[in-house]
């Protein structure tokens, strides 16, 4: 069974719906949804905020590679445009880490880096991620790592920065 935990995120247009057409697009595969966070951009570009979350999804059919495209797919859909680095978007859908059976993939060839290579920097992957999934673990550096350790070793303030909204977000009912 193929899994991955995506990291999703939006600060252009109507943010929650863009964040919701991941879900709707995922289908039966989404297993877990974290609560909606705020959080300021990242990266140093002057922009709005961004709404984020974690989703974690199952699709015995989809690799690596095939996780990657159905990602891009869903950015294409809400009209992302790849332009300044860490700059606004109307969608991000991020393949923080994916499992074969439980097993973490690691890639960094053909445009996919598994996992994510900056993941851990990110309280606000971190955050949705760890309320999912309080156990998550994630290698860095070539070794496993809790990902609460890793939150823990972010500055206060990046974590106090990922403020936790009444938003929601709803799996497509079976």
């Amino acid at each position: 069974m193929s899994t991955v935990v995506l990291s999703i995120g939006s600060n252009l247009g109507d943010r929650l719906a863009r964040l919701q057409s991941v879900l709707d697009r995922l289908g039966d595969a989404v297993q877990a949804v974290s609560p909606v966070y705020e959080t300021a951009a990242w990266g140093g570009v002057e922009q709005g905020p961004f709404l984020n979350a974690v989703l974690i999804a199952e699709d015995p059919a989809l690799d690596g590679q095939g996780w990657l495209h159905r990602a891009q797919e869903m950015e294409e859909a809400a009209d992302r445009v790849r332009g300044q680095r860490w700059g606004p978007r109307t969608l991000d859908v991020d393949l923080v880490a994916c499992y074969d059976d439980g097993t973490e993939l690691f890639s960094r060839a053909d445009g996919l880096t598994l996992p994510h290579p900056l993941a851990h920097l990110r309280a606000f992957v971190l955050v949705p991620w760890l309320a999912v999934d309080p156990g998550a673990e994630l290698t860095v550096a070539g070794r496993r790592r809790p990902v609460a350790k890793l939150l823990d070793e972010l500055d206060p303030a990046d974590r106090a920065g990922v403020r936790m909204t009444t938003l929601a977000l709803h799996p497509r009912d079976v």
